[in-house]
């Protein structure tokens, strides 16, 4: 777990990611829309490489994690998945009332709804 602290972790993982984005669009015959993938993927990368002074970069990157940034974590966490859940469901609506079966949305809905299920219950049987 010591790589995921260090500052570097973060930069490279974004440079991967971005590096599998272009290579993916690339192949499917997209490649200046994959360079603009890379290109702000390792932006993204060097504001948390460079970004060292704020005390919010420090945290997101991991050499300034503490327990009030386990709580963001957690809190922004929640949140993320609230909103993703929230646009799964309103996107299967707009297929059912478009006549369609409402695919892929309903499986993602689906995941969401097995995911949270299994937190509670392995939370509950670890407290």
């Amino acid at each position: 777990m010591r790589i995921l602290r260090t500052k570097w972790f973060l930069p490279l993982f974004a440079a991967t990611l971005g590096g599998v984005m272009l290579a993916t669009q690339w192949i499917g015959g997209e490649p200046i829309l994959g360079l603009v993938s890379l290109a702000i993927m390792c932006a993204f990368g060097a504001v948390f490489l460079f970004g060292g002074r704020s005390e919010t970069i420090r945290g997101l990157r991991g050499d300034g994690y503490d327990e009030r940034f386990r709580q963001f974590d957690v809190n922004a966490t929640a949140a993320a998945g609230l909103a993703i859940i929230v646009a799964t469901l309103a996107a299967a609506m707009v297929e059912f009332a478009r006549g369609r079966s409402g695919e892929p949305y309903t499986w993602l809905a689906a995941i969401a709804g097995v995911a949270y299920i299994a937190a509670i219950v392995v939370q509950r049987l670890r407290r």
